[in-house]
Parts: structure tokens; C-alpha cells; sequence
């Protein structure tokens, strides 16, 4: 009997712990769980310490609410242009509201995934493949745009649409390649013509101020050369009329002296040349002593005084006979 009684008492605590266990849950940080009642959503336990109706109340889904990553499988997309191009992404996603996320859909990450493979052929399709390999972030905010209308019924909040490759054929990649070899080359071509042509106009304007300047002084020194032939045709006409001064105030000697004294001169500066070895006296030396004279004489008598008449000498008084 007492070992009955103690089977029953053991049965009893057996059932209080499995009672308290099944009424007490404690909730990770990150996650919300749902009750159900019966098979039906009644409420949501938050993360901590909660309890529940032991055999009447169950837990029902267990929701992240952390900020979670799906993978966007690999898929061949056709552009507007008929171009095949492998495409491939991200999608980052938070559930906001775990009741819809529970039970709005059944499989959260094959429906984000599968709504975001339609989006991809329907956004890509309709670009050509330059704007495709150009456009990454054109792509994402169009995706980001329609996933996050799409996934409101579900309680999920879009925050980030990442393209990860856009890879075209091997051999439209070759052709690419091509094209953008003969692209360069070409603005080669033209960045050399342009600098071929800015040095040739550099060089002609060179020129053109060259002989500008030149031509300025050219100018420069014809004024020069006239004003000096000017000049010396003044002190030659200067001298000239000095000359004729002098041959009318003293007749044919005091020419004769001017001539005689420019014409020592230059035999004077030719005999000592540096450069002279010969010196040749011309056959007129008698009229050239003849003309020295006749200055002397005419030197000699401005100093003396005035000039005798012609025909008187002076005469000795005569001898008283």
C-alpha cells in the first residue's frame, strides 16, 4: 500500500514538472514566437520569460526578426537587345511584422527568392546590354522598389537589392573586347591628330611672329640707315658749302689747301695700314708739293697782314748822289 502511495506521489511530481515546463517558454533575443490555441494564432511572445496554458496553448512559428540574407540564384536573362547574359544577386530583408510572416505566406525565403528571379528577367529585359552592364544601381533601385511593394502583405520590409555579376557570353565578351580596342585606338587617333594640329598652329603662329619681328626690324634699321645717310649727306653739304665759303673768300689756294690737306690724309691713312706692304706714289707728287706750297704761302700771309698790291716791291731809297 505505501509503495502504491509513493508511485502516486511520484506520478504527481513527474506531471507538476512536465506542467510547469510546458507552461514556462523563454524566447531568444531576435525572435518572436506565435501561440496558438487549439491550431489557432492568438498571440506572440516576445523575447524573455512568458508563460502559456500548459496542453491548451502551444507555440506555433518561431519568427527572426533579425535582418536576414537570401541568395538570388544564377539565371540566363535575355536583354532587350536579344543579348544572353548569367545574373545573379542579394536580397536583404526584415520581417516587421512576424504574425503576417507566419501565416500570409508559407515558405518566406523561396517566395523572396522566386518573386525577385521574375523581377530580374522583367527589369533586365527590357534594357539593352550596355545600359545592363552600366546600370547596376539603376537595377538594384528598381528591384528594391518592386520587392518592397510586393513582400508588404507579408509583414517584410526590403532594405537592400544587390546585383552581384552580369556576365555575358565568351564570345559576345570577345567582341567587347574588340570593340573597346578599336575605341581606343580611335580616340588615339584623334587625341594625336588634335596634338599634331595645336603644334602646327603653334609653329606657324611662331613663324608668323618671327617674321613679324623680323620685318619690325628690318624697319628699324632702314629708319636707322636713312637717318644716318641723312646725317651724313647734311655734314657733306655742310662741308661743301664750307668748301665754297673758303674757295670764294680765298680763291684757288685756299681750295688748293683743302684739297691738298684731305688728299695727305689718305695717303697718310693708306701708308699706315697695318695690312700695307707697298705704297705707291702717284706721278701728280709735283703738283701735290706745288699745291702744299701754295698754302703755306697763303697761311703765311693771312698771319702777315694784308697783301701787297700787285707790281709794288719795296724799293731801297736812293743813294743821295
Amino acid at each position: 500500500m505505501e509503495i502504491a502511495i509513493i508511485l502516486i506521489w511520484i506520478v504527481i511530481l513527474i506531471l507538476v514538472v512536465v506542467t510547469l515546463f510546458a507552461g514556462v517558454k523563454t524566447v531568444p533575443q531576435g525572435q518572436i514566437w506565435t501561440v496558438e490555441r487549439f491550431g489557432a494564432y492568438t498571440r506572440m511572445l516576445q523575447p524573455g520569460l512568458n508563460f502559456v496554458l500548459p496542453y491548451i496553448d502551444r507555440i506555433g512559428r518561431r519568427v527572426n526578426v533579425q535582418e536576414q540574407v537570401v541568395d538570388i540564384p544564377e539565371q540566363s536573362v535575355i536583354t532587350r537587345d536579344n543579348a544572353s547574359v548569367a545574373v545573379d544577386g542579394i536580397i536583404y530583408y526584415r520581417v516587421m511584422e512576424p504574425d503576417k510572416a507566419a501565416y500570409q505566406v508559407a515558405n518566406l525565403s523561396v517566395a523572396l527568392t522566386t518573386l525577385a528571379m521574375t523581377n530580374i528577367r522583367s527589369v533586365i529585359g527590357e534594357m539593352e546590354l550596355d545600359s545592363t552592364l552600366s546600370s547596376r544601381e539603376r537595377i538594384n533601385s528598381s528591384l528594391l522598389e518592386t520587392l518592397d511593394g510586393a513582400t508588404m502583405p507579408w509583414g517584410v520590409k526590403v532594405s537592400r537589392v544587390e546585383i552581384r555579376k552580369i556576365e555575358p557570353p565568351g564570345n559576345l565578351i570577345s567582341a567587347m573586347n574588340l570593340q573597346m580596342t578599336a575605341e581606343r585606338e580611335r580616340r588615339a587617333a584623334v587625341a594625336r591628330a588634335d596634338g599634331e594640329r595645336q603644334a602646327a598652329i603653334m609653329r606657324a603662329e611662331g613663324e608668323k611672329q618671327a617674321l613679324i619681328l623680323a620685318a619690325e626690324g628690318r624697319q628699324q634699321a632702314a629708319l636707322r640707315d636713312a637717318e644716318a645717310r641723312i646725317a651724313l649727306a647734311r655734314a657733306e653739304a655742310d662741308a661743301t658749302k664750307m668748301v665754297s665759303e673758303t674757295a670764294q673768300q680765298h680763291g684757288p689756294a685756299g681750295l688748293n689747301y683743302f684739297i691738298a690737306d684731305r688728299y695727305i690724309r689718305a695717303f697718310g691713312a693708306m701708308a699706315t695700314a697695318p695690312n700695307s706692304r707697298l705704297v705707291v706714289v702717284p706721278m701728280e707728287a709735283t703738283g701735290l708739293a706745288g699745291g702744299i706750297v701754295q698754302a703755306m704761302q697763303l697761311f703765311k700771309e693771312g698771319n702777315a697782314g694784308p697783301a701787297a698790291p700787285p707790281g709794288s716791291r719795296g724799293s731801297v731809297p736812293p743813294s743821295g748822289s
